[in-house]
């Protein structure tokens, strides 16, 4: 359950949400500060999501003959929606059951309950739906754990 403390308070400003000294995102959880079983950084997870966007733009390139960016035709509202469908197909499926999508296997990621387990497939259902919203993805903690990963209670951390 997401409350007060989690979100913080306007009135205590941007240094509320920051790793103090002798901190590390994801200490608050238990995890450790580098290798296997730490917190995700930004680089990574922001390239495990190009590289799922990018397949999901093949993919509706390929079923729905939809234009890929910078070619000669745009897309429609209608096809840009079919790119993001395909983007929260692929999430909830291979997030639900094996807690990684492409882009994170490709950058050495997994989602996970934030007890240690795998995600469910309710929880990777919850995290899509934000994560497609885009602004809960924005909004992050000390821990950094976007909104997106917060009301399921997942977090992705580091494989290798």
């Amino acid at each position: 359950m997401v409350d007060r403390e989690d979100v913080g308070s306007w009135l205590e400003g941007p240094r509320s949400r920051t790793v103090g000294a002798g901190e590390w995102p994801g200490q608050r959880l238990g995890l450790p500060e580098h290798g296997p079983g730490s917190i995700a950084r930004f680089g990574r997870r922001l390239c495990g999501i190009i590289i799922d966007w990018v397949i999901a733009l093949i993919i509706a390139r390929g079923l729905f003959q939809v234009p890929l960016p910078f070619s000669e035709r745009t897309a429609t509202g209608g096809q840009n929606f079919i790119v993001l469908a395909i983007f929260a197909l692929m999430n909830i499926l291979l997030v639900g059951t094996l807690g990684t999508t492409i882009g994170h296997r490709f950058m050495g990621l997994q989602v996970r309950n934030v007890t240690g387990g795998r995600a469910t497939l309710v929880q990777a259902l919850i995290r899509t739906a934000l994560l497609c919203l885009a602004i809960p993805a924005v909004i992050w903690d000390r821990d950094s754990r976007g909104l997106h990963d917060k009301v399921p209670n997942t977090v992705i951390v580091r494989t290798r």
